[in-house]
């Protein structure tokens, strides 16, 4: 996967998808853990940036497993 993803992939990617799940950011510092994802926007010098809004918590194994951050 690329690294600098853009809208048009983002939108492409989840426009199939049932639109009411609810959605986090998966990050793995060295720990994985699920944010949620803020409402803000903000596009600078042609880069969207999502803003994170807080932990949830600890990433489920499963999504770990399949994201290959065991």
């Amino acid at each position: 996967m690329p690294q600098d993803l853009t809208v048009g992939y983002l939108i492409q990617q989840l426009q199939d998808l049932d639109p009411n799940p609810r959605i986090r950011l998966a990050i793995n510092p060295d720990w994985p853990f699920a944010h949620f994802l803020g409402t803000s926007i903000v596009i600078s010098d042609g880069v969207a940036f999502l803003a994170e809004d807080g932990q949830e918590g600890y990433l489920p194994p499963g999504i770990r497993n399949a994201l290959a951050w065991t």
